[in-house]
């Protein structure tokens, strides 16, 4: 497998990874340059690790409130384009005989797709996705269950779905949901549902600009075993510290969604080499100026630290 857009074969990729203990990491983008750093870092975990067909789900939100990812991808803000750019040159890097990347499943997935907002990339996009996070969460708890329930009846052989109870703390405004009915109404909400997977809130925090947040593993493992099986979607993962980015799957933590860190910290890294050459630049130094090499070093981090994610993540278990 390569781009993979089928109900079943994403399920199947999926359902290998949980058997091997491996949080399957989801990693958001942006730009071109982002998603082949998300292929390069899977492809070299492969080769180091002697992994075949290494998955990875390549992300993006559309009309998302806190960030509007295709919107990012052409200066033209195109949503549409963006999207439908993004994800064919994915293809394009991972599937068929000239791609460079092709030891790597990519497993494209829609991030926080709204309702209303979003129903274009939900409908008509979904030949693009192998799997949604129908994001309902600023409906009232019955509206959710319904409008995500009407989805998965409509598309739910296509696509798999995420589906999310309630709000998520996002950038700054930090406060883990710890209600006292929080399991209960998660459980309701799946069996009412028929969700594939559960955004659950487990204390983290969207789009951190580094906070104290903290991983609750004991409401993981609770909601783990009241649902009876392993389904559950980690969001704000860069509010974690490296140390605390392991051991999940254990929890029931099957996806874990990860995008802020990566661009900052690549950005800085890409910054401060661009800076370095900036004498050169002022010489007319050709390479110094041309944004390719900005671009090049932003990969390059951007996959080291993405690395890193995957080993925290258990993908040395997919060793043949």
């Amino acid at each position: 497998m390569a781009y993979v857009t089928q109900r079943d074969d994403a399920k199947k990729a999926m359902e290998a990874a949980i058997e091997k203990g491996v949080s399957l990491a989801i990693f958001c983008s942006g730009s071109f340059w982002n998603i082949e750093a998300i292929l390069r870092a899977a492809d070299q975990f492969a080769k180091d690790h002697d992994i075949e067909d290494i998955p990875v789900v390549v992300a993006m939100t559309a009309n998302y409130d806190y960030m509007q990812q295709t919107h990012r991808v052409t200066r033209s803000r195109d949503s549409k384009v963006g999207m439908m750019a993004s994800f064919e040159y994915c293809k394009m890097l991972c599937e068929g005989p000239y791609a460079p990347y092709t030891n790597v499943t990519v497993l494209p997935h829609l991030d926080h797709g709204d309702p209303v907002n979003d129903r274009w990339e939900m409908t008509e996009g979904v030949k693009y996705l192998a799997s949604v996070m129908f994001d309902a969460q600023k409906y009232p708890y019955e509206e959710n269950v319904r409008l995500t329930s009407e989805y998965i009846r409509e598309y739910g052989d296509q696509v798999l779905v995420e589906g999310i109870v309630e709000g998520l703390s996002v950038g700054g405004d930090h406060a883990a949901r710890q209600n006292d009915d929080y399991i209960e109404r998660a459980v309701e909400y799946v069996k009412s549902t028929g969700v594939d997977f559960l955004v659950a809130d487990l204390g983290t925090e969207q789009q951190s600009a580094g906070t104290e947040a903290k991983y609750l593993k004991s409401r993981a493992v609770s909601l783990t075993e009241s649902l009876g099986k392993p389904m559950l979607v980690l969001h704000g993962t860069s509010s974690l510290k490296n140390e605390d980015i392991n051991g999940f799957r254990e929890d029931g933590v099957v996806r874990v969604n990860m995008w802020t860190r990566i661009v900052r910290e690549s950005g800085q890294y890409a910054a401060q080499k661009l800076m370095d050459r900036y004498d050169k630049i002022l010489g007319n130094d050709f390479e110094s100026c041309e944004s390719r090499q900005y671009i090049d070093d932003n990969i390059d981090e951007a996959a080291r630290i993405m690395y890193q994610v995957m080993d925290s993540l258990n993908y040395g278990a997919l060793t043949k």
